[in-house]
């Protein structure tokens, strides 16, 4: 594996992975790598000839009472789960090679960008957009592959993709992957470290009350019913305070009040300890 920090080797790099019709899918991501990122991995070796991965902790898309300096950073070591699982490129640029000195562009996704998450965290997604717009022209992938966790920035990143007619990757190249859970349901995260062991049985709670919610949902139970009785089971469950739980259009990320079928996701932001947890699921058809 090429471990490459400049943007000229990384074009020459990705221009030879190409030579013969060969394809590249693109993994992004902040590092402090995880079985689901490594899922990611394994999903783009089965669609394309070669895989390149990133590693850049972004600071637009952190706010200034938020984590940047505290997130953890392990290069080496994620440098060798990659290898280990084939990627042939990792670009680790630095914060000077993404935002060189003048840089002064920033892209905003109107609307799917404003709720849930972003409601909380201003200008998260537009940092995300941007560094993601960035990566997407420079190592010009024929298939980008994101987790489902963050539904919201995979929504983000596909309006984006549309609405700029990018083509490489085309949007519907922008692959969600399911997103990998623990035994105890609790999905894999980063920030689950934060966690303390009583903490982490307590977090698997999230998964159970959205369940609960969904099923609820599905048989017809009112929205803000449901949504409630969320609230009530993700606080007795040993979360200190819920930030949202919302049931959206999978697509657009619109509020939905009255469910009838159509394709949802209930998303849910809650905080227990020092972590803010994040989780969504399907609703509806799947």
């Amino acid at each position: 594996m090429q471990t490459i920090n400049r943007l000229e080797d990384l074009r020459n790099a990705v221009d030879a992975l190409k030579i013969g019709g060969k394809t590249v899918a693109f993994v992004p991501t902040m590092g402090a790598l995880h079985e689901g990122h490594l899922t990611l991995v394994r999903e783009a070796r089965a669609r394309a000839s070669h895989v390149v991965a990133s590693i850049f902790v972004n600071p637009r898309q952190f706010g200034p009472n938020e984590d940047l300096d505290a997130y953890p950073r392990r290069l080496a070591a994620d440098a060798a789960l990659l290898e280990a699982e084939g990627v042939a490129v990792l670009w680790a640029p630095t914060v000077d090679q993404m935002y060189p000195h003048g840089y002064a562009t920033n892209i905003s996704v109107s609307g799917v960008s404003e709720v849930a998450c972003g409601a909380a965290r201003p200008g998260h997604f537009d940092g995300v957009a941007t560094v993601v717009c960035k990566l997407f022209n420079q190592v010009r992938p024929d298939f980008a592959l994101f987790g489902e966790k963050d539904w919201q920035q995979l929504a983000i990143i596909r309006r984006m993709a549309r609405d700029l007619d990018l083509t490489q990757p085309h949007v519907s190249n922008i692959i969600g992957v399911e997103t990998v859970r623990e035994a105890s349901g609790l999905a894999l995260s980063s920030r689950n470290q934060y966690l303390t062991e009583r903490e982490r049985e307590q977090a698997a709670g999230l998964s159970a009350a959205m369940r609960r919610a969904i099923s609820a949902i599905e048989s017809g139970a009112s929205v803000p019913q449901a949504l409630g009785s969320l609230n009530a089971d993700i606080i007795a469950a040993g979360f200190a305070s819920v930030d949202y739980a919302d049931l959206r259009d999978a697509a657009t990320l619109e509020a939905i009040e009255t469910f009838t079928g159509q394709s949802a996701r209930l998303l849910v932001a809650a905080r227990i300890g020092a972590a803010r947890l994040i989780d969504n699921m399907g609703v509806g058809p799947k």
